[in-house]
């Protein structure tokens, strides 16, 4: 069984996270699953502003998605604690990451035998431009 990576903010839903949970679960096949993380405000916070809705609604959002087969916590903005303890055989990035973090990344999942897979960030989607969009009133 194939296990598959991805982790979220999920402040705000949009097109751009259900493209990456959407290839996360293709990329799973029938047989695999799609995990699927969700940051804690704690990890959010080491670079961003603190998210509007709470854990658990974050979690019982991505709950909802089909794509997403099994939602846990993770506690840091860096996805590898969680990966070193699920041992996934592929870890979704995104290139809104730093080079030195998927490059991290790929040392860590090459060593557990795995793979990382690198989605294209649609800047049009970012939940922070929805945000200023909303108090703008664009």
């Amino acid at each position: 069984m194939k296990i598959v990576y991805s982790y979220y903010v999920l402040d705000i839903v949009h097109k751009g996270h259900i493209l990456m949970m959407k290839a996360a679960k293709e990329l799973a096949g029938p047989d695999g699953k799609s995990v699927v993380a969700i940051l804690t405000d704690k990890a959010v916070m080491e670079k961003k502003v603190k998210p509007i809705l709470s854990l658990d609604e974050r979690m019982e959002i991505a709950e909802a998605i089909k794509y997403a087969d099994i939602i846990v916590p993770q506690d840091t903005y860096s996805p590898l604690p969680n990966v070193k303890k699920i041992r996934p055989n592929i870890l979704m990035e995104s290139t809104s990451h730093t080079n030195e973090a998927v490059k991290e990344a790929r040392k860590i999942m090459k060593e557990l035998g795995g793979e990382v897979f690198v989605m294209p960030y649609y800047p049009e989607q970012s939940s922070s431009g929805i945000k200023r969009k909303v108090k703008n009133h664009e």
